[in-house]
This record gives structure tokens, sequence and C-alpha cells, in this order.
């Protein structure tokens, strides 16, 4: 059996670091290009209360996420 040394996790830090602030980046700039925003996304306003439910942006998002799977994966 192997053991995890510090070098282990720091690696292991570092790279989940980078995935965090790589999706940070792609939130920001879909968030600038409009993407959470499109007809069929649901808000409410009621005085300061607000609730929203982005309904056409998780389905765009699930219809791209599975066709960019099935093309990675489609070899195997």
């Amino acid at each position: 059996m192997r053991t995890v040394g510090l070098t282990d996790i720091g690696r292991w830090l570092v790279f989940m670091g980078l995935g965090l602030a790589a999706l940070g980046l792609l939130l920001w700039l879909a968030g600038r290009a409009g993407f959470g925003g499109l007809p069929g996304d649901i808000v409410i306003r009621r005085g300061n209360f607000t609730f929203f439910f982005p309904l056409a942006s998780s389905l765009l998002l699930s219809l791209l996420l599975t066709l960019v799977l099935n093309l990675l994966f489609r070899g195997r």
C-alpha cells in the first residue's frame, strides 16, 4: 500500500485550485455573454425577495455537456 505524502496532497490542492479558478472564469464569461438570463428561466420578484430558477439555462447546459462527453468517450 502506498502512503500519501505532503507533496501528493499539495499537488492535489494546486490542481483543485486551478480547476476552481477555471470554473470561476468560465462562469464569469458565461454570465457576461448572457447565459443565465435566457427566455424560459424563471424569475419571481416579491418586494425584497427574488427567486431565480435557470430552467432553460440548465437544459441548454445539460445538452451541451451530454454532446461533449459523448464525443470524448465515444471511441472507448
